[in-house]
């Protein structure tokens, strides 16, 4: 690998040793030749998602900082690299560009998850399970398909379960950050839901989990397992240390809808969430997986 590209691969690995998410992206786990391809597509798609998410800028202004990065993006998927590889954008493109031509990584993936970032300056609630899968299938399910790409795998029954999975793992961050969502402005419980549990906005204005809401919410994490059921098949197909990173991904997701659930009642004033202490206990599990899932 030349100078410049392994500093381009350095820098996407070091934004994704330094942002938070909940669990370790590109992480000791995966298989050492795949760390800087899943690296770089983090990267990019960190930045997109704070694009669109975070500053002070209106909503036309993020959109077309996205399409700006979505143009960046066609470039080097036509081979047209940066001609500067002094900041941190030209680096991520520099390290995305070669990881796309060398696995033949879909463009239409990345545009995908473009178009859901888009759609979070504008959408903020959502009135059914179809309408919030469709988000899903934009947002989270385009990284678990390169992943498995990424990892030399093409087979549809995968990337099928894969796309479960990842909706899971979306879906139960969706609910772990159901307060700090609210406060702004946000509510990806869909609208069928809370309505089917006799829940109001009203209750949630005046900073109340009302029982209502509280079953509202146990239908959301109940529906969430079943996409996690539905995203054990890839955990068990990958091979080697893919098999354990996923099996612990599964694992901490499925943790943390857990304590959604336990802690359901003060879900608008607390957030659920995994610590250290978790760690040894899930990457034991994953290690003993048949009986772990059991």
């Amino acid at each position: 690998m030349n100078p410049s590209l392994a500093r381009a691969y350095e820098a996407c690995a070091s934004l994704a040793a330094n942002h938070y998410e909940n669990f370790p992206v590109a992480s000791r786990l995966l298989p050492a030749p795949m760390r800087p391809h899943v690296a770089a597509v983090y990267a990019f798609a960190r930045v997109a998602d704070d694009i669109a998410d975070e500053g002070g800028d209106a909503p036309e202004v993020r959109r077309a900082r996205l399409r700006a990065w979505q143009q960046r993006l066609h470039e080097v998927a036509r081979g047209t690299y940066p001609a500067s590889n002094e900041s941190r954008d030209d680096l991520i493109f520099i390290a995305l560009g070669h990881s796309m031509r060398e696995l033949d990584l879909p463009l239409q993936w990345f545009d995908d998850l473009l178009s859901a970032f888009a759609q979070d300056t504008t959408r903020h609630q959502y009135d059914s399970w179809a309408e919030l899968f469709d988000y899903c299938r934009r947002s989270a399910n385009p990284v678990g398909r390169l992943v498995l790409r990424i990892g030399g795998y093409r087979d549809e029954a995968m990337d099928q379960s894969s796309d479960a999975l990842c909706t899971a793992l979306q879906l139960a961050n969706f609910w772990q950050d159901f307060g700090r969502d609210w406060r702004a402005g946000r509510l990806y419980v869909p609208r069928e839901v809370y309505a089917a549990a006799g829940a109001s906005l009203d209750d949630l204005r005046a900073g109340q989990v009302t029982p209502a809401w509280a079953d509202a919410i146990e239908r959301c994490v109940e529906h969430t397992r079943r996409s996690f059921d539905a995203g054990r098949l890839v955990c068990d197909r990958v091979r080697g240390r893919l098999k354990l990173e996923l099996r612990f991904t599964w694992l901490g997701g499925a943790r943390i809808l857990d304590r959604v659930h336990e802690q359901r009642v003060h879900i608008l004033t607390h957030r659920p969430t995994l610590s250290r202490r978790d760690v040894p206990a899930l990457l034991w599990r994953a290690a003993r997986w048949p009986q772990a899932a059991a």
